[in-house]
């Protein structure tokens, strides 16, 4: 026997309601995105949001999670596609020129500027420890292609790991002050003559 679903049945999109939440927290940061802030962008009550989202924290931590798989796939796809971390990090800064500076949702990156004036720790955490795996899949990257010969045995696979991170962290800032897809792009291009050469 079918039971019946109790109280009413959701009346949004919930897929479109968290696109327009990430939109929220990647233009305002997460700390100065409030509850009220997000029930006007998404269109919803209040407890509407927690019903379908649970918290503030909990409807973040989704948003960041999609994110990833979305918006800031390029870098994933970078890695996965290329043969080397020279060629994975090169197209990472191409692209990242072009995403963080296109129309259609707000400059630079979710991850990176989210957390910035965020007071909340386990926010704030959970965006460095993402920061901080991404750096270190870039350092292995490079460390297997120092092992096989790709790059000169001299080569400092966290140091290089590091440069790539800061430069990718920088242009993300730019775009949000205003810098356009060639200065970006102009940027990502002198950023690999660091690299050694093979």
């Amino acid at each position: 026997m079918a039971t019946k679903q109790r109280g009413r049945p959701r009346s949004f999109d919930r897929p479109t309601a968290l696109e327009q939440a990430t939109m929220a927290f990647w233009e305002r940061g997460y700390e100065t995105t409030s509850v009220s802030d997000l029930t006007r962008v998404m269109g919803i009550s209040a407890p509407s949001l927690y019903a379908a989202f649970g918290d503030k924290r909990t409807l973040f931590e989704e948003v960041v999670a999609e994110y990833v798989l979305s918006h800031g796939a390029f870098g994933t796809r970078a890695f996965t596609e290329e043969p080397t971390a020279r060629a994975g990090v090169a197209r990472m800064l191409r692209e990242a020129a072009r995403h963080y500076t296109e129309s259609g949702h707000p400059p630079g990156c979710l991850v990176i500027s989210a957390a910035v004036n965020c007071s909340t720790p386990e926010v704030e955490e959970a965006l460095r420890s993402r920061r901080n795996a991404n750096l270190a899949a870039i350092e292995d990257r490079i460390r297997a292609d120092v092992q096989s010969g790709e790059l000169p045995a001299a080569t400092d696979p966290r140091v290089l790991a590091r440069l790539s991170g800061a430069v990718l962290q920088g242009m993300s800032q730019q775009a949000r002050d205003g810098a356009t897809e060639r200065e970006l792009a102009a940027v990502a291009e002198a950023a690999m003559l660091a690299w050694p050469p093979a």
